[in-house]
């Protein structure tokens, strides 16, 4: 927990600590000041994990063990960290003018010892723009956070840090945010429906990692072997890359087979010969920059050329090639690819429907991506159907979840649940129903008739009107999403106010008459 004499005691530990990290941000953009943030939490933690290596080797140093040996780390799976780069060193200096050239000399360090970590960490702490005193007051915010257990209760403790302030990053960055970081609750609602307990998990648009890390997250829950699983992946911002790997690293998840390159995956698929048991990915929505007129030709569009203008369908044929014989696919797509019919995307989506592998399809509320207002799908592609042959589940879930705020929604956790359990339901032809306004199974002989349109609401139909509507419930929830909503802007009027108050009106004036 954060140290009781601040008084920081009352809220989630994750959300104290963004706050008091924010408020130190002061003028940095979001988008700069998140390597900031995280890359300490990630030096915070190797540091964690070394001291705790550390000290058990002292204790065997009458035995030779070498406590400053490196290969006694590595062969721990630890990473190595040098005595100027632990985060001892780095509190005792925080004070320091100079504390931002430290940080960054403690980055190279642990690199140069650390070959797997090489390119990775940001360097950008001696910049202009992040004083020292707001550095020294990020590295007091992370040394209150009390991680003396062993080594496993550090990784937890931040890897949940490091994955909240990524969702946070992502909400304060709005549309760009959404270009790396996919909502948790997504993830939760594709892991939960794909269950990849054993095999191998691929995401070729892998953003920050979030499909992995709730992959492993999953197989921990369900008391499954983390060591069942390996993750293939690969990113084209090297940013957004090195996030992914920090953000794997922290979680102890091996990374090795998370690749980068400037091309991305249509054009340099740098895993060409894998066969994964499990696709998971969120790629961009509607991209019409993929470079599509220089692969006319590939060898993945088995059911199909897509356009040169939309990747969607070029997205789809991609997750199909790299599935293995039974291997099963989950990912989100815009709604648009349900029904359309543009330049092609009508044959590969009837070919795919013919030849039996769309599994399922869910229909998603509005307002759950940061970076678009598009409506999205969920679509679940499977090889060699065993059971339910012939056959395509359609879920309806628009009106789940709750807003968090006037912008955004997430999927509860009941959401989640009901969603997930009728899906397996379903699939194992148990306790399974068709649900007037929600779910209902079709045969591939009713999506024909209907012109191989794949929008949930065309099968299901509407809900039944309910005879004990609620009007005093009703009411009190549009009460509390009002309020909530004018709280949001008094908010953002606060701040708007702030930031007025420290503008320098000698400044303004100066560069008025320069101008």
């Amino acid at each position: 927990m954060v140290n009781k004499n601040n008084g920081l005691t009352e809220e989630p530990l994750e959300k104290q600590l963004w706050k008091a990290a924010d408020k130190l941000r002061k003028n940095i953009d979001a988008a700069e000041y998140k390597n900031v943030v995280l890359g300490l939490v990630f030096l915070r933690y190797i540091s964690d994990a070394f001291e705790s290596l550390h000290e058990k080797l002292k204790k065997g140093i009458g035995e030779g063990a070498d406590p400053e040996d490196p290969d006694e780390y590595r062969a721990e799976n630890v990473f190595f960290v040098p005595k100027n780069a632990r985060w001892e060193y780095l509190k005792a200096n925080a004070r320091k003018p100079e504390i931002g050239k430290i940080i960054n000399e403690a980055m190279e360090l642990v690199e140069k010892e650390n070959p797997s970590l090489k390119g990775i960490l940001p360097k950008v702490y001696a910049r202009g723009n992040l004083d020292s005193i707001s550095l020294g007051g990020l590295i007091d915010i992370f040394s209150n956070i009390d991680l003396t257990g062993a080594k496993e209760r550090s990784a937890d403790i931040l890897g949940h840090v490091f994955e909240y302030f990524l969702g946070e990053f992502a909400l304060a960055e709005g549309k760009k945010g959404g270009q790396f970081y996919t909502p948790k609750s997504v993830v939760e609602l594709l892991v939960a429906m794909l269950e990849p307990y054993k095999g191998r998990v691929f995401d070729p648009c892998c953003g920050s990692g979030g499909m992995f890390v709730q992959s492993e997250k999953f197989v921990q829950e369900h008391q499954g072997k983390i060591d069942d699983i390996s993750i293939y992946g690969q990113e084209s911002n090297q940013t957004t890359w090195r996030l992914c790997k920090m953000n794997l690293s922290i979680r102890a998840i091996d990374s090795s087979q998370v690749k980068w390159n400037t091309e991305g995956s249509f054009l340099n698929d740098l895993h060409k010969n894998l066969k994964a048991d499990f696709v998971l990915a969120n790629p961009p929505f509607n991209d019409s920059d993929w470079s599509g007129e220089l692969l006319r030709k590939d060898v993945r569009w088995k059911y199909g050329v897509p356009p040169v203008s939309n990747a969607n369908y070029a997205w789809i044929q991609h997750f199909i090639f790299h599935l293995a014989p039974h291997g099963k696919a989950g990912f989100v797509l815009a709604k648009g690819a349900l029904t359309t019919k543009t330049n092609g995307e009508y044959e590969i989506r009837k070919n795919i429907i013919e030849d039996d592998l769309v599994d399922c399809i869910v229909n998603l509320p509005s307002k759950l991506f940061l970076n678009t207002q598009i409506p999205a799908s969920l679509w679940f592609l499977k090889r060699n159907k065993t059971q339910r042959k012939g056959e395509i589940l359609f879920i309806d879930a628009r009106n789940m979840g709750k807003l968090i705020n006037r912008k955004t929604r997430i999927l509860r956790q009941e959401d989640i649940k009901q969603i997930a359990e009728t899906y397996h339901n379903w699939e194992k032809n148990e306790r399974y129903e068709d649900k007037k306004g929600f779910c209902k199974s079709v045969t591939i002989e009713e999506v024909r008739e209907l012109d191989y349109v794949l929008t949930p609401g065309r099968y299901v139909g509407l809900a039944e009107e309910e005879d004990d509507f609620d009007f005093e419930e009703r009411f009190t929830k549009l009460k509390a999403e009002f309020t909530e909503q004018l709280k949001e802007e008094a908010e953002l009027n606060e701040r708007i106010l702030e930031n007025l108050g420290k503008i320098n009106l000698s400044d303004l004036k100066k560069d008025d008459n320069e101008g």
